[in-house]
């Protein structure tokens, strides 16, 4: 059974950005922005996630991705999931729209024009819906050393993706804000294409009621990504920032 936290951990205009380092470049900036909208009579959150490669970085790898996501406002299911991506050569271009009355989601594969139904039960979250899921479903007191976050994930057409998130501990780091307390994980990724290997990503979120993502860092299949939160607005709670 979906739960909502008591506290909410965002609201509706909340925008983030991150400045992200692919090795010594500067390599491209993210946002992500968060509004209301409504599905089929539902209120939903609507989430746009929007990365792009700049400068002298884009000369050698250019990235233009777009993520969306509709989630409910009362349960925190997704709705309807768009993945809009191309990463030097790589692109995908796909569309998920989830029926929890027939127990599946309808996905559409625009770049090789296919249609397919893949089985889903009313727990499943997308890519980016699951990031405010775990936002506004965990208290800071839920989590424990070395104890994993399990959670099913649709957001291509390989079905569903058992996702892993394993905590670590607290951390104090330095950002351009001052300093931050955070809560460090270690989520649990594909390797391949993208990622080095299986615990190659790491990701701080703030040890706040809004629980934004802070830093995240990467061993990728060729060279290394830092992302930094680099700017926001319109947070549901208080920042909390160690002074320098």
């Amino acid at each position: 059974m979906t739960v909502i936290s008591q506290s909410p951990a965002y609201k509706s205009g909340e925008w983030l950005k991150f400045r992200i380092h692919y090795g010594i470049l500067n390599a491209s900036y993210a946002t992500l922005h968060l509004t209301s909208d409504t599905i089929e009579k539902v209120p939903v959150y609507h989430v746009v996630g929007l990365g792009k490669t700049t400068g002298f970085a884009s000369i050698f790898f250019k990235v233009d991705d777009r993520y969306e996501s509709y989630f409910g406002k009362n349960d925190g299911k997704p709705y309807r999931f768009i993945r809009k991506i191309s990463e030097g050569g790589y692109t995908r271009d796909v569309e998920i729209d989830f029926k929890y009355d027939q127990d599946k989601a309808i996905l559409t594969d625009n770049k090789n024009g296919k249609v397919m139904d893949i089985p889903v039960h009313k727990e499943v979250q997308d890519l980016l819906s699951a990031s405010y899921y775990l936002r506004n479903r965990y208290g800071l007191d839920d989590f424990e050393v070395g104890k994993s976050i399990d959670l099913d994930m649709l957001f291509d057409d390989e079905g569903i993706y058992k996702f892993k998130l394993k905590y670590l501990g607290k951390e104090v780091i330095r950002t351009k804000f001052g300093k931050v307390e955070c809560l460090k994980f270690r989520p649990i990724v594909q390797s391949g294409r993208v990622f080095k290997e299986k615990e190659s990503l790491t990701l701080w979120v703030s040890n706040d009621l809004n629980k934004i993502p802070i830093r995240i860092k990467a061993d990728l299949a060729v060279g290394s990504l830092k992302a930094d939160l680099d700017g926001y607005n319109g947070l549901r709670n208080q920042f909390k920032i160690i002074m320098r």
